[in-house]
């Protein structure tokens, strides 16, 4: 922990009324007799209003058992799109010094840093799809945001059991790609297929670029595949990095679509780590994660290196958690969803049925399915990963917390396919619908 953040702990400790922040839980909702609790975040705003942008100052405890663990001082707001509809919020917000200004801090055990994440899960009950996912990407080599369970208050409102996570950002602990420098714009970049939003406006040009092929493949007017400028972002990138980032996925793109784009000599694996794609599409696919290839797709590019996919993002409609496009069913390919939804607005690029008519992409494929498939993807071992989690919250008492609060077990919350009546129920659900999808992949992996 640096000085300032030391100073702050030291402040905020000494301050009257630290005790009032987090012992006034609402009786009603928060069972405090568990052996094990969860850490708990209390967060006070001074009565301030939180709002979806700018952020409001605050500040964050962290407690176990009435001990006092951690203390900072944020500015939080309100995150997500169509999340925001749900009546449990998810916030995004940034450690800050005493002038409010960006302060990093190795906030939870996590890594220094400013820029955080608490998720709530709401529409996803097992609560855990994307602690599951994140924990299997980092564990087979790919960095994926770091994540811890708590319960959370906000201004002496109990809120339930929330995820604390890294936001994706450049930094050696996060996305580990150089600095950006007008002297070599080669690198690094981080970039994101989304929905090209800047500032309310779509089809911003400063904030995001569009690919010169549609999703089947063809040279046209692309409506569907948007790369958004994430690092450098939207409000400090270059022209000459704009330039820079764009001929390259360009020229990766007009590789790819070449006759001979498997060429060793001039096809698209000049341009892309293989392996980095490889896991990225092992991870959306075993999840089956609708959004996945087509939106909150994260790439980055590091100088002189190739691009590589990843980090993976936002799997809460993931693992069958899904009731359109054939999203609950256990079967299916992720990547050839403009087959089953060919209307939708945004669509998955070429890219991924292009790398499938490449027998060095197939070959690559198997044999990293079938090695990961002996060890962290056999079923044994991704079924205990879900019961550790799962025993961790119920021995913790968050479940029967975090919906005494939410009272939506046994109701549809947008866009459930399968409801149950109890916790246990959904996460039956979520073991089931796994086991299932991995003896799918297993035999249409092995038949490609």
């Amino acid at each position: 922990m640096n000085f300032k953040s030391i100073l702050i702990v030291l402040l905020l400790v000494g301050c009257s009324g630290i005790e009032e922040l987090s012992d006034k839980r609402e009786e009603s909702f928060v069972d405090e007799s568990s052996i094990n609790p969860l850490p708990f975040i209390s967060i006070n705003t001074g009565g301030n209003l939180i709002v979806d942008d700018p952020k409001v100052s605050a500040n964050l405890n962290i407690k176990r058992a009435d001990s006092l663990i951690e203390a900072h001082q944020i500015g939080i707001e309100i995150r997500g799109s169509s999340s925001q509809m749900f009546d449990k919020k998810s916030y995004g917000f940034e450690t800050w010094d005493e002038n409010d200004d960006d302060l990093d801090a190795p906030l939870g055990g996590f890594p220094d840093e400013e820029d955080w994440i608490l998720y709530g899960p709401y529409s996803d009950k097992s609560l855990i799809r994307n602690v599951l996912i994140y924990g299997l990407s980092n564990d087979i080599g790919q960095y994926a945001t770091r994540t811890n369970l708590y319960e959370l208050e906000i201004n002496e409102s109990f809120l339930g059991t929330y995820v604390l996570m890294e936001k994706i950002k450049r930094d050696k602990n996060r996305v580990d790609v150089s600095k950006n420098k007008e002297e070599d714009v080669s690198g690094g970049y981080i970039l994101k297929i989304d929905k090209p939003t800047g500032d309310g406006q779509w089809y911003d040009d400063s904030f995001s670029f569009s690919s010169k092929f549609m999703p089947n493949g063809n040279i046209g007017q692309n409506k569907n595949t948007f790369f958004l400028y994430e690092y450098p972002n939207a409000d400090d990138i270059n022209d000459d990095q704009k330039n820079y980032i764009q001929n390259f996925i360009h020229d990766f793109e007009n590789a790819l679509a070449s006759e001979n784009f498997s060429s060793e000599q001039s096809g698209y694996q000049n341009y892309i780590d293989l392996d980095s794609f490889i896991d990225f599409f092992i991870l959306n696919e075993v999840s089956k994660n609708p959004d996945g290839f087509r939106l909150s797709t994260f790439m980055h590019k590091d100088k002189g290196e190739k691009l590589k996919m990843g980090p993976i993002w936002d799997f809460n409609l993931a693992f069958g958690n899904v009731n359109y496009c054939n999203g609950a069913s256990t079967e299916g390919w992720t990547h050839r969803f403009n087959e089953v939804c060919p209307n939708d607005t945004w669509l998955v690029p070429f890219w991924w049925n292009r790398f499938m008519e490449d027998p060095v992409f197939v070959s690559t494929l198997k044999e990293r399915w079938n090695n990961l498939r002996t060890n962290l993807f056999s079923t044994s071992e991704v079924l205990q990963r879900i019961t550790l989690i799962e025993e961790e919250l119920k021995s913790s008492n968050a479940i029967k917390n975090n919906f005494s609060k939410w009272s939506i077990l046994g109701e549809y919350v947008w866009p459930n396919d399968y409801i149950g009546n109890s916790y246990d129920d959904e996460i039956n659900y979520l073991k089931d619908w796994t086991v299932k999808r991995l003896e799918w992949m297993d035999i249409e992996i092995n038949n490609l």
